[in-house]
């Protein structure tokens, strides 16, 4: 079954171990979850597949769409559209290998973070500093969104000077943690608090 490993970077054909039919009436093929085995790796890798029609008497299983590993752009949706396309787009460029891209998109991203907050932020600095203030992010995240900042600026300007495969995938961690934590897990200690009040 053709499936995209995440650690071989390729689009493989993998070895069926193990599946489970999907019996749901909402789903209007046949559907089968699998488990594989990268034939290059030897990784494991989970997803879901469904039964096409290749010709008139012909039917085969489709290309799996991964579950896990997280497919590359599996971005939370209670990230804001304004962030979460940027952060789509920053995880596809590091894909890409494209890593002053990818930094430039990590800074975008948070752009939409301050944009979101503050739709009169004229600077990604000037928008942290105003997060900071208002207590949206702490000391921490303040000083990550920092770093995003100077890098996104090097991966903007015409320079010599080249983003790292690493850096760019410890940007784009930051990014990530930074929307999860503001959009996130704020929104859910708010929903846990609320109980909290209720059963009080």
């Amino acid at each position: 079954m053709i499936v995209e490993c995440p650690y071989c970077e390729s689009k493989v054909d993998a070895e069926e171990k193990g599946s489970v039919s999907i019996d749901d009436e909402h789903v209007p093929v046949p559907t089968k979850a699998v488990l594989l085995e990268c034939k290059i790796c030897h990784s494991p890798l989970y997803g879901i597949t469904e039964l096409i029609q290749i010709d008139e008497h012909s039917w085969e299983w489709d290309h799996v769409s991964r579950l896990w590993p997280a497919q590359d752009t599996d971005i939370d949706w209670g990230i804001p559209e304004i962030a979460r396309i940027s952060l789509i787009e920053a995880k596809l460029c590091f894909k890409a290998k494209a890593f002053s891209a990818c930094a430039v998109m990590c800074g975008r991203t948070i752009e939409g973070v301050c944009k979101h907050h503050d739709a009169k932020t004229r600077s990604l600095a000037l928008g942290l500093k105003k997060l900071k203030d208002d207590g949206i992010i702490d000391t921490r995240l303040y000083t990550w969104g920092e770093a995003l900042r100077g890098h996104r600026n090097l991966g903007a300007h015409a320079t010599i000077e080249r983003v790292s495969k690493e850096d760019a995938k410890d940007l784009l961690d930051f990014s990530i943690a930074i929307c999860e934590y503001v959009f996130v897990l704020n929104e859910k200690f708010n929903r846990f608090q609320a109980r909290q009040n209720k059963k009080s």
